[in-house]
């Protein structure tokens, strides 16, 4: 039975299929039965180009524990990340892009 489980959220980034590199718009999160993997369910994750044709498409089907492994490791680089860049703009300034870029969203 499908689970209807889907997240949909916008994507800036790229992704490689076998065409070669694609420009992201989306990413799509699914818990449902998969194509390829072996289980029942698996949580599944395809980044696409609402753009482009369907084959804009790179696909992960992972078992639930490695999503949540994967889900622990974004936690924590995401984390990291935030921190890094927010040391960037601390050490440059009102001169840095990032700066300026957070600027004018609060305005």
């Amino acid at each position: 039975m499908c689970t209807s489980i889907v997240e949909i959220a916008e994507a800036e980034g790229a992704a490689r299929n076998k065409d070669g590199w694609f420009k992201l718009t989306h990413s799509v999160v699914a818990y449902d039965h998969p194509q390829r993997a072996l289980d029942e369910d698996a949580v599944l994750i395809d980044f696409t180009n609402r753009d482009m044709d369907p084959g804009a498409r790179a696909a992960v089907e992972l078992s639930l524990d490695s999503a949540k492994a994967l889900y622990a490791a974004l936690g924590k680089v995401i984390a990291e990340a935030d921190a890094e860049e927010g040391m960037r703009v601390e050490y440059a300034g009102p001169a840095h892009p990032r700066f300026r870029k957070q600027a004018l969203a609060a305005e």
